[in-house]
């Protein structure tokens, strides 16, 4: 393994604006109807950053080009009162990472230089840009130091021999030699790995750049959503903590395990604070007095779905605390008050996300709360906290929260919301197979009238430990849904977050099982409503909800009119080969579908949707992303050959270019073409919508 060059320099040459630059789309809605393409219009609000003084915010906005199958996020400042909202960039590219330097009369921020991203600076009024970084292989994420001598950059390192580095004469061959798992991760074969980089900062350029982990084989942060979230700075600038899983091949693909390091800038050495720890240790912040440091972390290595409990351990006796050890949720964000005395964070709970404090006794209060998703935090010293917040029927804004109330501060798509009318959302207590009840959302279309019978549309969370909570989706868009005049139905059913550790935990080594009674529970509570048509329901889903849609399919019992699975898992006992993230098969099947004296792993193999084909009688519609490596395509192939070899009316959606999600602008409106199509040929009959080679 080598590093990545990194060469000092005051100023890279400034970017050519060339492009065109992406804007704020000019849609113009006659119907108010909330369509696919308003969906696409949607301005997407990035997370706030408050100036130091504690008077302005910095934030972002993007925009999707149909058009131009692009993307741009620009950046904006405004008062923290909500006032005198100022566009500081427009430019064709995004600013992305930016945060206030200087006592905030500057902002560092990504953006590229000759097409790779590096820092740039510029003054807080947004003129005076200029590239600060000259790093080979580009910058993926960075955190300034408090005194603001010093930064950490995220940059990418060789990690695997190619072809030509064993056999030099070689230098055409696009063969992989490959020796170890772990090989392919994501959407990528894995041949870089993200390492920290320090370096000297003065605010001109950076210098000095060495890489902290220098010939280590090892990821930090851990892809593939790991970020600058996985570093924190000692209010003395003198450490620095980073998240890396210090294992590779075989090891990384079968363990969870990561630790925090801390790492000494004087003496350069590093220690793990977190030795012992067997699961995931995330997210670490230090308190601002320098005194604790806290982070995320879950109990068991192998569980990615495990509870996130909070952790803080005292910096000058090393004494480690679990501040949730009461508190039966999983916990998603955290951040210090400015005083020290507590942290607010979210977790979901009864199906929306909201914010809470916990002080360092354990004691939890509610901060904020609605029928909303809360999505970050960024606490003022008078009590006050910036926020966002998105429900199924409105996108991200910033809010503030003030003393259990809350006042919006940006709207930047309420003028394409005012054209449309929005669904309602309700939603109901369904009882289970077990005597329990689950929270079921109910999506109802606009300018709803009960006194009317509408098709149905079944929801399949994926995950499979995933909160359906009031969350915002640009593909599994509940409002989109609704707006085609559907009815939608999401349950919470066995499996998820927010209703305590045994109804999360429940869903491993039980796939096939009480979670998807819970979903005909649902289907069949719902089946009573005078203004559901019960002819006329489907049910779809990505992911583990592919995976419960290719279940159904074979279980359903005459409950659905048509199906729709996206990236979903046909056959368990291939999926247990071809997935990257062992620790995940492992866990949530139990084990090899080999192994005969276990009782937990054959119970998921026996309850494999495959083996129920021969029942399969359902119109089904199948998409899926060849650079899915979590889930293989040929999952979606072989259910898609499986139902034409059975007379199964079935079509099928396979985009070359997209992973696990479907990310290109023109790939998603393709998406939700298709998906509406199906789904009012076989949902609507009076519109006798055709789809080719359905008849």
């Amino acid at each position: 393994m080598s590093t990545a060059l990194l060469i000092a320099a005051a100023s890279c040459a400034t970017q050519q604006a060339d492009d065109k630059v992406i804007d704020k789309p000019d849609l113009k809605i006659t119907d108010g109807i909330f369509s696919v393409e308003a969906l696409e219009a949607i301005g997407r609000v990035t997370e706030p950053v408050v100036s130091p003084d504690e008077t302005k915010i910095l934030y972002g906005v993007s925009y999707e080009s149909i058009e131009e199958n692009a993307s741009n996020r620009d950046l904006y400042v405004m008062n923290v009162d909500g006032s005198d909202v100022k566009r500081l960039t427009r430019t064709p590219k995004s600013e992305n990472n930016a945060v206030w330097i200087n006592g905030g009369a500057q902002i560092a921020f990504l953006y590229p230089d000759n097409g790779i991203n590096q820092v740039w600076v510029m003054d807080a009024d947004g003129n005076n840009r200029k590239c600060v970084s000259n790093v080979e292989n580009g910058v993926n994420g960075f955190l300034i130091s408090p005194d603001e001598k010093h930064v950490v950059m995220i940059a990418n390192v060789k990690y695997t021999k190619t072809a030509q580095d064993v056999y030099p004469d070689l230098p055409k061959a696009s063969g992989r030699i490959i020796d170890d798992l772990m090989y392919k991760h994501w959407d990528e074969w894995v041949t870089e790995i993200p390492h920290p980089f320090l370096g000297d900062f003065d605010g001109n350029s950076v210098t000095n750049v060495y890489d902290i982990m220098q010939d280590e084989p090892y990821e930090a942060p851990m892809k593939p959503f790991g970020g600058v979230e996985s570093f924190a700075w000692s209010p003395d600038s003198k450490q620095l903590i980073y998240v890396s899983r210090k294992k590779a091949g075989m090891e990384y693909a079968l363990s969870t395990n990561s630790d925090l390091y801390l790492y000494d800038l004087d003496s350069k050495t590093t220690k793990n604070i977190t030795e012992g720890m067997m699961g995931y240790d995330t997210n670490p912040v230090y308190s601002p007095d320098g005194k604790y440091v806290a982070w995320l972390s879950m109990e068991h290595d192998g569980y990615e779905s495990d509870k996130n409990r909070i952790f803080v351990m005292d910096c000058a006796t090393g004494e480690k605390t679990d501040l949730t050890a009461n508190w039966d949720y999983t916990v998603d964000a955290i951040s210090w008050a400015p005083d020290s005395r507590f942290l607010y964070f979210l977790a979901c709970r009864d199906g929306v996300k909201p914010m809470f404090s916990i002080g360092l006794d354990g004691t939890v209060s509610v901060v904020a709360q609605g029928t909303c998703d809360y999505d970050c935090i960024a606490p003022l010293s008078d009590g006050r906290v910036i926020t966002m917040h998105h429900s199924m029927i409105a996108p991200n804004e910033i809010y503030l929260v003030k003393d259990g109330e809350v006042t919006q501060l940006t709207e930047v798509n309420k003028e394409l919301l005012d054209q449309v009318t929005m669904p309602t959302v309700t939603q109901e207590m369904v009882p289970t197979t077990d005597g329990k009840e689950m929270l079921t959302w109910v999506i109802l279309p606009p300018n709803f009238d009960e006194s009317k019978k509408y098709p149905a549309v079944l929801y399949c969370q994926g995950g499979p430990q995933q909160a359906v909570s009031q969350f915002w989706s640009y593909r599994w868009n509940f409002a989109v849904m609704a707006s085609h005049g559907y009815v939608i139905i999401a349950p919470n059913r066995r499996g998820l977050p927010g209703f305590g550790t045994e109804w999360n935990a429940q869903i491993s080594g039980d796939y096939g099982g009480q979670n998807m009674r819970d979903y005909l529970s649902a289907v069949d509570y719902m089946k009573e409503k005078p203004y559901i048509d019960g002819e006329h329901i489907g049910a779809a889903g990505a992911s583990y909800g592919g995976f419960s849609v290719y279940w159904l399919a074979g279980n359903h019992d005459k409950r659905f009119a048509c199906l729709i699975a996206h990236a979903g898992i046909f056959n368990t006992e291939s999926q247990y080969l071809e997935t990257e993230e062992m620790w995940f098969a492992n866990w949530d099947l139990g084990g090899p579908f080999w192994d005969k004296s276990n009782a937990v792993a054959q119970r998921s193999f026996a309850n494999s949707p495959h083996k129920f084909v021969d029942k399969w009688d359902t119109p089904i519609l199948i998409t899926h992303g060849e650079y899915d490596f979590r889930i293989l395509a040929s999952q979606g192939m072989m259910a898609f050959n499986a139902a034409r070899l059975r007379g199964v009316p079935a079509e099928m959606l396979i985009f070359p270019d997209e992973n696990h999600w479907i990310l290109k602008p023109q790939n998603a409106v393709l998406w939700q073409r298709v998906f509406f199509r199906w789904l009012d040929h076989w949902l609507k009959p009076e519109a006798a919508v055709e789809v080719e080679e359905v008849k």
